[in-house]
């Protein structure tokens, strides 16, 4: 447990303010997204995200591969992640170090 509690933490409080922010909004998550790269200066910051979002997959690709794993174990890890960005990896995170400790 001791390797997962960050993750773990930053996993449920980020995903309650995602699930507050969501409820709240004003507008749906394409409007916003689109709104967002409207604009030079946050469409760089969107592009910036996506850019490590992309970096997080392959990541988790290739750890996924090394425990002798299927690319389908990882699927749903990237949809979360293309939707939601640090919530797929930070349930990667907390979810496949709990289990390889759990079988050693």
């Amino acid at each position: 447990m001791k390797k997962t509690w960050i993750p773990l933490i930053a996993l449920i409080l980020f995903s309650l303010f995602t699930a507050y922010s969501m409820l709240n909004a004003q507008e749906s998550l394409l409007d916003f997204g689109a709104r967002l790269m409207s604009s030079l200066d946050t469409a760089q910051v969107v592009i910036d995200l996506y850019i490590l979002c992309a970096l997080a997959c392959v990541w988790m690709y290739r750890d996924n591969r090394a425990k002798g794993h299927t690319v389908t174990a990882v699927l749903p890890y990237f949809l979360l992640t293309a939707v939601f960005a640090s919530i797929g990896p930070l349930l990667y995170l907390v979810l496949n170090t709990s289990l390889s400790r759990n079988h050693r």
